[in-house]
């Protein structure tokens, strides 16, 4: 059975990494067009580029949380996918194998046409960094306005999806929110685990709402689903 997960800042707040809309969250003291955008980078480049060297910063000695760490053992008993908003490596950290990043990585940098990408774990960039043909790099980030590269691919395993995971997302951010609305048909069951109700597009499937936070929610909802493939076996 291939399970899809759908995952959002909501899972790795509870490792410590500060959401993006929240009172304290990453844009609390940052416009969006400061930093997050291809023209602040063409702008102030500077400025740009410290803003993702702090947050690499704030993500040293960060650690996956019991929800990361759930879904990783849930590849032991199923086909799982994760799709996820976040730029962290924490699921990789947990021992999730497949992991698509829908908004880039923290860890790497890029140039402009994306053929060249390098990890850099979390150091700072520099600011004259550059690929081995000359070319600046970049945070290998989607900035607001920009194409979102690993889409069509994201969207191609919900609809392979026989169970949907929604976590730690409201569902708020296009076209990822989009993504609900392709599973392959009204038997595919939806799990959202997060303490508010995302805004989920009309759909005839069943919805089970775990109100309880990731780290929380999800090893009780990996349990259940370990329990189901147990009973299958038989």
């Amino acid at each position: 059975m291939k399970v899809v997960i759908l995952s959002g800042a909501g899972i790795s707040a509870d490792s410590g990494i500060p959401t993006y809309r929240s009172s304290d969250g990453l844009w609390a003291n940052y416009r969006i067009e400061e930093v997050c955008t291809p023209e602040a980078l063409a702008r102030d480049r500077a400025k740009v580029i410290e803003f993702y060297n702090m947050r690499r910063r704030e993500m040293a000695g960060k650690s996956p949380n019991a929800g990361h760490k759930a879904l990783a053992e849930l590849e032991q008993y199923f086909d799982v996918e994760v799709v996820t908003q976040n730029i962290d490596n924490l699921h990789e950290l947990a021992g999730s194998t497949k992991i698509t990043h829908l908004h880039g990585e923290l860890t790497k940098l890029r140039n402009d046409s994306s053929d060249y990408i390098v990890d850099i774990g979390l150091r700072d960039q520099a600011l004259d960094e550059t690929s081995p043909s000359g070319e600046l790099l970049r945070p290998h980030i989607v900035f607001f306005g920009e194409a979102v590269p690993m889409f069509d691919k994201a969207r191609a395993l919900v609809q392979e999806a026989d169970l949907l995971i929604v976590v730690g997302t409201s569902l708020a951010v296009y076209p990822a929110a989009s993504l609900v609305g392709w599973v392959k048909n009204n038997d595919v069951p939806i799990y959202v685990v997060d303490p508010s109700v995302p805004k989920i597009p009309f759909l005839r499937n069943k919805i089970y709402h775990k109100k309880e936070r990731a780290a929380i929610g999800l090893p009780k909802l990996v349990a259940q689903l370990k329990e189901f493939a147990e009973i299958s076996k038989k």
